[in-house]
């Protein structure tokens, strides 16, 4: 086969994943230094989705909201006083392994979870936090809910699986329409097929380490898919963050990376599709980002990306910006613009050798890194934004 750049097709458009407005975030650092607690609440929920107060009275300065994300039941609640949120997910059953789950839960608390904590309620497992209105700093409660959803909705399947607990409340979802399943289903075939192209190439050429870049670019592909859900994707989130851990000795990294990847392409359409459903979706799973944390994540690359580009390695820089452009993605809640940049950049070099893709990806690399994506007035707020939620 050609050495040529893998193919990227973007995903479907998701019908629940919310799109962050920044203007709101910049509302909200203003409102908490002025003291104005609520509405420092009100700008950090409409920042994490925008719809959220969509037939919400918050005329008195209290409010109740209820959301799913995925399986779990999020409840938050503003009094004069409090902010606090509530996220049943899961109930303990006869068949449940109750002793491990506990066991594991407690393990939870410590870490990865932070300020939230699971408790047990009459055979049921809950998320819970609460704090002061006045300790409701942006960056604390944006984590907050953060970290509930993305536990909530990963340790659901995880433990029904691993303990057989079982789920709080059936997740709601909308099944992919036929002609969106087809889609979906080549795209990702499409990945796979490539990937064990590319995998022969590689080895056969002794390029070992490059199948490292392969499993990475693949795995992120299918985990930007919004709609993966499921066993599926709490999966891609364990090996890919194993991929990317530098305390883990790399040839082992490769070689489970490698295993899994088989693992992954040996499943039959209907395991895999199963787990490919619009889900509910209360804020988006990924941080949030601005032009400047971008740029300083960007930052990270620029001296590996000005060596590669000096020395011309087209073909090093080509694989290299791939996952990190994909990475991105992954980590991100990006404005589209810079979404879109590097989906459109991603779907040129499709194909393309090394000696063409390079310059594109480099060229959008540096309007990333510098900021310089033509951005469109980001200031979506209408002035009886506020006079609308207060009245």
């Amino acid at each position: 086969m050609e050495n040529v750049i893998p193919k990227y097709t973007r995903p479907i458009p998701s019908k629940s994943d919310p799109i962050s407005d920044a203007s709101f975030w910049d509302d909200a650092v203003d409102a908490f230094d002025e003291k104005k607690y609520v509405e420092t609440v009100i700008n950090v929920l409409s920042y994490m989705n925008p719809d959220i107060f969509d037939g919400v009275d918050t005329s008195g300065g209290e409010f109740e909201i209820t959301k799913m994300q995925g399986s779990a039941e999020i409840y938050i609640k503003v009094t004069k006083t409090t902010f606090s949120v509530k996220a049943p997910f899961l109930k303990i059953t006869n068949e449940t392994n109750e002793v491990a789950l506990l066991r594991k839960i407690a393990e939870v608390n410590f870490t990865p979870l932070r300020l939230a904590q699971i408790r047990l309620k009459d055979k049921e497992l809950w998320f819970e936090y609460e704090t002061s209105l006045t300790l409701c700093q942006p960056n604390k409660i944006y984590n907050v809910l953060r970290n509930i959803a993305i536990y909530a909705d990963d340790y659901d399947d995880l433990f029904i699986d691993k303990y057989k607990a079982a789920f709080y409340k059936t997740p709601k979802v909308t099944p992919l329409t036929d002609s969106e399943k087809e889609i979906v289903w080549n795209q990702i075939n499409t990945i796979f097929e490539e990937y064990k192209n590319y995998e022969t190439f590689f080895e056969d050429k002794r390029w070992d380490d490059w199948v490292w870049d392969l499993i990475v670019i693949a795995l992120l592909k299918i985990s930007n898919m919004p709609y993966v859900n499921g066993k599926l994707r709490s999966d891609l989130i364990k090996n890919i963050s194993m991929l990317f851990d530098g305390d883990i000795n790399y040839k082992h990294r490769l070689d489970k990376g490698k295993n899994y990847m088989h693992g992954l392409i040996a499943q039959s359409q209907e395991e895999i599709m199963k787990n490919v459903y619009h889900a509910d979706v209360f804020i988006s799973l990924r941080w949030r980002s601005s032009p400047q944390i971008i740029t300083d994540r960007l930052n990270n690359y620029l001296e590996k990306v000005k060596e590669y580009e000096k020395d011309g390695s087209n073909f090093n820089v080509s694989y290299y910006l791939q996952f990190i452009l994909l990475k991105l993605i992954y980590d991100y809640n990006l404005d589209e613009k810079y979404k879109d940049a590097i989906e459109t950049v991603l779907e040129e070099v499709s194909g393309l050798e090394p000696t063409e893709s390079a310059p594109k990806l480099i060229k959008t690399f540096y309007a990333l890194q510098t900021g310089s994506i033509n951005k469109e007035d980001a200031t979506k707020k209408k002035k009886g934004f506020f006079s609308n939620l207060f009245n």
